[in-house]
């Protein structure tokens, strides 16, 4: 249909009464008794006069669960492509749509809404500018701001939840919906609208609409996190979160590591000369209060869970979100990280973080990191945080394949630097590495999990990196230290040294065939001689002796 004979009805007919009340009938009873429908704060809806309603997005059904809380009727923006079939274009706008250019500023649409305003009908507006994935709130764009000063209208905050769930393909399923209204605001009519003042009041109108979405249920916004551990890796995580607005807080062992943390910025025993933004307050990890933390990040080694998850898991809120930074396996068992702190804490979600990253480069340079967890709203809440960081992410929702990706990587590392040829090294670390993908397909990983970032890429790097702690563990390995004193010698965790003898114990228990990991965990235990060990990679196998066929 020609979008300006649209744009023309919606600012001098409007709605088509027959259809839209037919429409109303029975949708309205459809609501209530196949999506529950709740409506709260309805009494906050102005009977008459110009009014702006803002509201989140997350379904195409929005606009109508909208329209049932108003005796009025609604006008509202749809996306100009819906337009284009002619039939389905003239029983939208008969419901009170007009179109809108999405991507570009649109002056027709802002024109329209100006002039139902101006008659005294309501619109609603989505600031979020389209349908928001799963999480958080997105954004919202300035628009809605300036038409409010533009038009004098009352504004009134609307959150939905549940709209979202209420599709599968072409299946419309039943699923509660609730709606709840805020208390309308009012700004002064204003000609010559700037942006910055447009963008003022934006940031007035939409927390009006997150605390509505909150008081539902809705997943808030990352605001305040706690990293447990001053390491590298953990000090690094913490300013990412940082750069992108968050306030964090870094636990430390002790006080007087985090007294001079925040003296100085800078955490010069593991990150040296990075200065650490203000938005970071290092604090005794046993004085954390992790209750009020809406993320909490562990950051030490595996071989540390148990006793750091045994001190914290208490103080976390069911609204907390878990990241999991360790890379390994937790002993005695060899339980995987992610699964040990679910299992011992009330999080709503835990997710884990791999791929090629070292500490100081990652901030410096950037990185690309694979963050693995099973609840798509919190791989978005994590991803865009770690993005407006300055960093690359790839969700996946493969968590096993991810973890043992970082085993099978540490290990291969270690099993590379022990070796004392290219042809040696290359053999070693091939066949470890492989032996632990073969483990992690039968325990449902996905094959391009260890070929992509979260393995292969992050074996190159931990190869390639001057302070790889894995490989200077090989090094000393290979000189006949023993492994339990590689950790004073390095001044840091190297978790190869920890994960291999537990690796090859669940890959034996699995029925997996793994020499060549079980050949590094004997020498990483003290059981064979490094010479004996190199000498084993590359050293043909001997062939089995045909059996005599017996005689009948």
């Amino acid at each position: 249909m020609d979008h300006s004979r649209l744009h023309a009805r919606a600012r001098t007919k409007g709605v088509n009464p027959i259809v839209y009340w037919l429409m109303r009938a029975w949708v309205q009873p459809f609501a209530h008794i196949y999506w529950r429908l709740s409506r709260l704060g309805r009494e906050h809806v102005p009977q008459s006069g110009p009014v702006i309603f803002v509201s989140n997005h997350r379904s195409f059904i929005d606009p109508f669960i909208i329209g049932l809380c108003s005796r009025r009727p609604v006008y509202y923006v749809a996306k100009q492509e819906l337009f284009k079939i002619k039939a389905l274009g003239w029983f939208l706008s008969s419901l009170g749509a007009f179109p809108v250019k999405r991507g570009e500023a649109d002056g027709d649409m802002i024109e329209t809404a100006k002039a139902i305003l101006d008659r005294g009908d309501p619109v609603l507006i989505f600031p979020e500018g389209t349908r928001t994935r799963p999480g958080a709130l997105g954004k919202p764009k300035r628009g809605v701001g300036r038409l409010a000063l533009e038009t004098g209208a009352t504004v009134v905050p609307v959150a939905m939840i549940g709209t979202e769930s209420i599709r599968k393909g072409f299946r419309i399923r039943p699923h509660k919906i609730r709606v709840r209204i805020g208390a309308p605001l009012t700004f002064p009519k204003t000609e010559n609208v700037t942006g910055p003042l447009a963008a003022a009041v934006t940031d007035r109108i939409w927390p009006n609409v997150m605390l509505q979405w909150e008081w539902l249920g809705g997943l808030p916004p990352l605001r305040r996190a706690a990293v447990i551990g001053g390491g590298s890796w953990g000090t690094a995580v913490a300013a990412m979160l940082a750069r992108s607005g968050i306030d964090v807080d870094l636990g430390c062992r002790t006080k007087a590591q985090a007294d001079l943390i925040n003296a100085t910025r800078e955490n010069d025993r593991y990150l040296p000369g990075v200065q650490l933004s203000s938005r970071i307050t290092a604090v005794r990890a046993a004085d954390l209060e992790l209750g009020r933390h809406d993320l909490v990040a562990f950051a030490v080694p595996a071989a540390e869970l148990p006793q750091v998850v045994a001190a914290h898991a208490s103080k976390l809120a069911p609204r907390t979100g878990v990241l999991v930074l360790s890379k390994g396996l937790v002993p005695p068992l060899g339980t995987l990280p992610s699964a040990f702190v679910a299992e011992r804490t009330q999080s709503w979600a835990v997710g884990v973080l791999g791929g090629p990253a070292h500490a100081a480069d990652a901030l410096s340079d950037g990185a690309s990191l694979v963050l693995a967890a099973k609840d798509p709203s919190f791989s978005r809440q994590v991803s865009d945080a770690l993005f407006a960081a300055g960093l690359q992410v790839t969700n996946t929702t493969d968590v096993i394949g991810v973890e043992l990706a970082g085993c099978a990587k540490n290990a291969a590392a270690l099993a590379a630097a022990a070796a004392d040829t290219p042809n040696a090294a290359g053999a070693a670390a091939g066949k470890v590495f492989a032996e632990v993908d073969a483990f992690a397909r039968a325990e449902g990983a996905r094959p391009e999990t260890f070929s992509g970032l979260a393995g292969t890429g992050d074996l190159v790097a931990t190869v390639l990196a001057e302070g790889s702690r894995n490989r200077r563990a090989g090094e000393l390995l290979a000189q006949g230290m023993p492994a339990g004193e590689v950790g004073a010698v390095i001044g840091q965790t190297a978790e190869a040294v920890e994960t291999i003898p537990l690796l090859a114990a669940r890959l034996k228990d699995a029925g997996v065939d793994a020499p060549a990991l079980r050949g590094l965990a004997n020498l990483v235990e003290g059981k064979i001689e490094p010479d004996r060990w190199r000498a084993s990679i590359t050293a043909p196998k001997k062939a089995k002796k045909a059996q005599r066929a017996k005689a009948a």
